[in-house]
């Protein structure tokens, strides 16, 4: 059966058993109520025999918190709600923030990495950043390779030869723009600088070509040299 404290509202089940006609005194667990709890008697049966008045027993009133099983339903609580109550709008929304910055993060350095090329055209200073990281770009096609540093005397002058190859790196052919060489000492101090003229117009696509050029008194602390483009940094 279900009491109800007249009191406070606070809803409590209880066993039939423990109240006989014509009822008893309760007392609320909760706000500290009395109430006279009535129960009806039950309709004697037909062929029920007579029975002579039972003896008042005293009453003592009982009090619910010792037959509480349940309480008044309540709204629940927003600031006790758990992990598994929350929206989950709100738990996949940083979650996908993260996602789309990192797919924003990769398509950019994919696309730093195949255009790499057009980006040092718009950003030259550019050219030193994918050098630092392995991922050097040729906008010649050209690459100068097996540079060489050598001096001898000639007719009693001192003459420094620079030499290397050129290679058509591209699948077409390329014009051959002038070089820049550069001369440094043992402790890498720039000595010298100059530009000259290959003697190779242009070559075809995979082609290769030597080449050698003199250098009349040159400094006479040069022990190595840096060949490049005109007009191109040192790497």
């Amino acid at each position: 059966m279900i009491l109800t404290c007249p009191s406070c509202g606070t809803r409590y089940r209880a066993e039939s058993a423990n109240f006989a006609p014509p009822g008893r005194h309760v007392r609320c667990a909760k706000c500290g109520y009395l109430w006279f709890h009535a129960v009806a008697e039950p309709e004697p049966a037909a062929s029920a025999a007579p029975f002579g008045p039972i003896p008042a027993q005293p009453e003592r009133p009982q009090t619910l918190g010792a037959i509480v099983t349940e309480r008044k339903a309540a709204e629940p609580d927003p600031r006790r709600m758990t992990a598994e109550e929350e929206p989950r709008g709100s738990r996949l929304l940083p979650a996908l923030g993260i996602i789309l910055v990192l797919l924003l993060l990769a398509a950019v350095g994919w696309t730093a990495v195949q255009y790499r090329p057009t980006v040092v055209r718009l950003w030259p200073g550019s050219a030193r950043v994918y050098g630092a990281v392995g991922l050097p770009v040729n906008l010649t096609g050209i690459s100068i390779r097996n540079v060489n540093l050598r001096q001898q005397v000639e007719d009693g002058m001192p003459v420094l030869f620079v030499s290397g190859t050129m290679v058509n790196v591209s699948t077409r052919d390329q014009p051959v723009p002038q070089l820049r060489a550069i001369l440094f000492d043992d402790s890498r101090r720039e000595l010298y600088r100059w530009t000259f003229d290959s003697g190779i117009p242009s070559l075809q696509a995979g082609a290769s070509k030597d080449f050698r050029v003199p250098l009349q008194n040159p400094p006479p602390d040069a022990r190595a040299v840096n060949v490049g483009f005109a007009g191109e940094d040192v790497q």
